[in-house]
């Protein structure tokens, strides 16, 4: 992203959300926050993804991405997980609307100017920030997500879940795997959820277009992709962190659970989501 400016990516993605409100009624993810967020204006994000070059499918993903990670939260709340860490949060709003939210004590760690655009959006959107919520600044690249949190008072002796979407894909290896390891040994306990995407080589040359033309479009706006994987060794290298369940939701699984049918015989392509938890 930009020095000193507000990610770009992350707009886009709430364009998204916003407009599967409308396009799709809310059939994967309902999120009754998305266009409020924004200021209403429903043109900005329906014209956004009706231009979008990658069709519906993104739009899709960006709204399946947040439904796995609110079902496996709700499942882990459930458990007993009473922390919540968004990573990367962007205009996210789950901490807005969750019915969780007096159960849990949840972080929203982010760079420091898309924090402060979000402050402001929440503001002019009179959207309540929960007394349970705690806004966390950092650079992934240059600052510990231990210490930055430790000083916001989470704890890592209790039970947590990271939700950390459209972030890695951005992010240089070392500063994905540094990250994971930190949850991965977290004493408490700790589930994570991710996304990110397969080189181009690996994938079926008639998704290779879009794949490519996604990848163009982020490095115009300043915010180019810097790592791909392949499937199994990321489970391989997620398990040797310390995760003892490591569950991949690839393109195909997720068109067939949340895409229409029409869409289901497709070519496989668009991002994965992982679930990773050392409990």
């Amino acid at each position: 992203m930009q020095t000193g400016q507000p990610s770009l990516t992350a707009l886009g993605a709430a364009r998204l959300r916003a407009a599967h409100q409308v396009l799709d009624h809310a059939s994967i993810l309902a999120d009754p926050l998305a266009l409020r967020i924004l200021g209403d204006d429903i043109a900005v994000p329906l014209d956004h993804a009706r231009a979008h070059t990658s069709g519906p499918r993104l739009r899709w993903f960006i709204a399946a991405r947040s439904r796995i990670t609110e079902d496996a939260l709700n499942v882990a709340v459930n458990a007993g997980t009473i922390q919540l860490v968004v990573l990367g949060a962007g205009l996210d709003t789950l901490a807005y609307r969750t019915p969780l939210a007096g159960r849990l004590r949840m972080f929203e760690v982010d760079h420091p100017a898309t924090q402060q655009r979000k402050r402001q959006m929440l503001s002019d959107a009179a959207i309540d920030m929960p007394d349970t919520l705690r806004f966390v600044p950092i650079d992934f690249e240059r600052e510990t997500l231990a210490e930055v949190l430790r000083t916001a008072g989470f704890n890592a002796a209790e039970r947590s879940f990271f939700s950390w979407l459209g972030v890695v894909p951005y992010l240089t290896e070392p500063a994905i795997f540094s990250t994971l390891g930190f949850i991965a040994q977290l004493e408490g306990g700790a589930e994570v959820t991710f996304d990110y995407v397969n080189p181009a080589a690996s994938i079926a040359p008639a998704a290779r277009v879009a794949h490519q033309a996604l990848a163009d479009r982020v490095a115009a706006a300043g915010e180019r992709i810097q790592s791909y994987f392949d499937t199994a060794p990321l489970c391989a290298k997620m398990t040797e962190a310390g995760f003892r369940r490591v569950d991949d939701i690839g393109p195909a699984e997720i068109a067939t659970r949340f895409f229409p049918e029409a869409e289901w015989s497709a070519p496989a392509r668009g991002g994965h989501v992982m679930h990773g938890s050392t409990i």
